[in-house]
């Protein structure tokens, strides 16, 4: 039987996940959705399409979709959703996963690692954070949450960007690419989002193409127009993601002073065009994580290795880590590693340090 899909949804408090949610639920996909939620608030699916219990947790919608509240822990909602499937009792095709908007994502995500049963019947799709544009600055300067939720995400959505000024939004969306360049950034208008940005985005799948923002990695973006040229020397590692100077980290005190803001939510980019000794590079790697996993919230990489005409692909989740060969490289194209860390405070140094001396 093929795995249950499903997709994380996280954002700050008043970020419009539940507008966003009532828009997907509404659309004509065909889909049947099951969405779990932390509990059923305020700001829970609309009652005029819920029409009738199942349980006393789990709610029939009139449009085929289910919606549950979490009783005891997500593994055994999981597992009861799952096993009523398989029943007959009710019927779905994926699982969306509403977050409180104070949740971290991390232990979410890690559910569908670490327990077997879990595994075994789902499939972890991705992590989706919406992001307030009017109220982003002040969330991300005071609350690690709203920095954590952007470090775990596949997708971003920025709301309310109509209520914000162009300069506002540019600087939120570079604001975001330092904190995450490898999730596309999309602005939307109440919950108006095309279902292929939302479902299937393969974001936990092992895949060999590892896409990072470019302005990134030229470690610029401001002030440039099309046909300006970037030139990076590809002959030697480098790394991506220093500090920059940037209106969109500055906070506005009471007399108009600009007091610059540093998140904790970083990330980089390490490339090389040197081959990785595999017993090396797993040996450091396995050590980083046993001590700095709790701070490592997303890492992924497409790796050059010694021994193999194969692409290696990796990824992790804190500690969580896997690998897995990908294609072949092709005639002519540059066998050149290229891995990306987001997480909280990270060892850069340590990191870049025990990846150099993991290189042939």
């Amino acid at each position: 039987m093929a795995l249950i899909p499903a997709t994380i949804l996280t954002g700050f408090l008043g970020s419009g996940k539940t507008t966003l949610l009532k828009r997907v639920l509404g659309e004509a996909h065909g889909q049947k959705i099951a969405v779990i939620e932390n509990e059923f608030g305020e700001e829970n699916i609309d009652n005029e399409i819920l029409v009738s219990d199942v349980t006393e947790n789990i709610i029939q919608m009139s449009n085929g979709c289910v919606c549950c509240t979490i009783r005891e822990d997500l593994r055994t909602t999981l597992q009861d959703l799952a096993e009523r499937r398989r029943k007959g009792e009710i019927s779905f095709d994926r699982v969306v996963i509403e977050t409180t908007g104070l949740a971290d994502p991390g232990p979410v995500a890690q559910t569908f690692f670490m327990d077997d049963e879990v595994a075994e019947q789902y499939l972890l799709d991705a992590v989706l954070t919406l992001v307030d544009a009017k109220h982003a600055a002040d969330q991300f300067n005071d609350r690690q949450e709203a920095r954590r939720q952007v470090g775990f995400a596949d997708q971003i959505f920025i709301t309310k960007a109509d209520l914000v000024s162009e300069d506002a939004l540019d600087a939120l969306t570079h604001r975001l690419k330092h904190m995450n360049p490898r999730a596309p950034i999309r602005a939307v208008n109440f919950g108006e989002v095309p279902i292929k940005s939302v479902f299937d985005l393969r974001g936990f799948n092992l895949n060999a193409t590892l896409d990072i923002d470019p302005e990134f990695l030229t470690g610029t973006g401001h002030g440039k127009k099309q046909g300006d040229k970037h030139s990076h020397d590809h002959g030697h590692d480098h790394v991506h993601g220093e500090h920059c100077n940037h209106p969109s980290h500055d906070h506005a005190g009471d007399h108009g002073h600009h007091h610059h803001h540093d998140d904790d939510v970083k990330s980089f980019v390490f490339r090389s065009s040197r081959a990785f000794d595999p017993a090396k590079l797993e040996e450091f790697l396995g050590a980083v994580v046993q001590i700095y996993g709790p701070k490592m919230l997303r890492y992924k990489g497409v790796l050059n290795m010694k021994g193999t005409a194969r692409k290696v692909i990796f990824q992790g989740v804190h500690q969580l880590m896997g690998s897995d060969l990908g294609p072949e490289w092709a005639i002519g194209e540059q066998r050149e590693s290229k891995m990306v860390f987001i997480g909280i405070d990270l060892p850069k140094d340590i990191l870049i340090q025990g990846l150099n001396q993991s290189l042939i």
